[in-house]
């Protein structure tokens, strides 16, 4: 009897970065870009590349690469979540042994403030990762993700009347600086947004784009207009919003970090007063609060 055996198994390519420049056949002057790393990894019958030293299942991992860069060169890949959806079909359709796959793209933001000039978004990015199996094709797992943008409103948040104990050093505040790194993912329902043959087409583009300018613009306005009594309800609310308006989603998640800012204490110097003026920006250790919302 074998000592060990294969639990799980996957592999493939990592960090395929390109940048795309589409140009207007009417002014070829006049270009939109985007900028991918995409990950592309493999399951199937692959098993014995790993227990019988079987290279003949597998599919190269450079062949893995080739693939990304020649499809997204041939192909209209408006947003993200097709180029996946193509992806994941292009492998399970074309190798009989491979039955699933996993996509992730991440892409940078890019501005455009002339015909071809471009700012970059800094570290904002937005990210789609894409789970599918052959065998069960309409439960595939779509998930759109917006990261990296971070915000700052210097009142307008408040916490105060939470649990206290022996530990509890921290005072209560009803104004406060409140800071955070967005990390936002939105879970498609894949019932209601159909085959990922339906995406490919090119059916839901436009929903793509909606849905997630909707979501990143709900999560600024409720952020800078609301009176945050915490980062917990803050983000509940952001969340509900999103579903209210977006009937494809079917879960949202945040992540947030509390990033602190700590008042300094000026009264040493002739009892300057400090009311919320200056602060020390504290970069650890830092608060961090997760949620996911559905439906009831």
């Amino acid at each position: 009897m074998p000592y060990s055996y294969l639990e799980s198994s996957t592999y493939g390519k990592d960090n395929v970065k390109f940048l795309k420049v589409v140009k207007d056949p009417k002014n070829t002057k006049n270009h939109e870009i985007m900028e991918c790393n995409v990950q592309v990894l493999l399951t199937g019958a692959i098993e014995t590349s790993y227990t019988e030293a079987n290279n003949k299942v597998i599919v190269p991992t450079d062949t893995v690469k080739n693939t990304i860069l020649v499809l997204a060169k041939k192909n209209n890949i408006e947003t993200t979540e097709k180029f996946a959806a193509l992806l994941a079909l292009h492998f399970t359709n074309k190798y009989d042994h491979i039955t699933g796959a996993t996509v992730k793209i991440i892409q940078q933001k890019w501005d455009k403030y002339h015909e071809h000039s471009f700012i970059h978004g800094g570290a904002e990015v937005k990210i789609v990762e894409l789970a599918y199996e052959q065998a069960k094709p309409s439960e595939y797992k779509l998930t759109t993700i917006l990261k990296g943008l971070t915000v700052l409103k210097s009142t307008n948040s408040m916490f105060y009347d939470y649990n206290v104990c022996d530990y509890t050093t921290l005072k209560p505040t009803k104004d406060r600086i409140l800071s955070t790194d967005i990390l936002m993912k939105l879970e498609f329902n894949s019932d209601k947004l159909g085959k990922l043959e339906d995406l490919v087409a090119g059916n839901k583009d436009k929903k793509f784009d909606d849905i997630f300018a909707n979501a990143r613009e709900t999560t600024l306005t409720i952020f800078k207009n609301e009176n945050s009594a915490s980062v917990q309800a803050t983000m509940f609310n952001m969340a509900t919003k999103i579903l209210e308006d977006n009937e494809l989603v079917k879960f949202v998640t945040y992540e947030l970090p509390n990033k602190h800012y700590i008042l300094f204490n000026l009264e040493w110097f002739d009892g300057e007063k400090n009311d919320n003026e200056l602060f020390y920006p504290a970069s650890d250790p830092n608060g961090l609060i997760k949620c996911t919302v559905g439906r009831s």
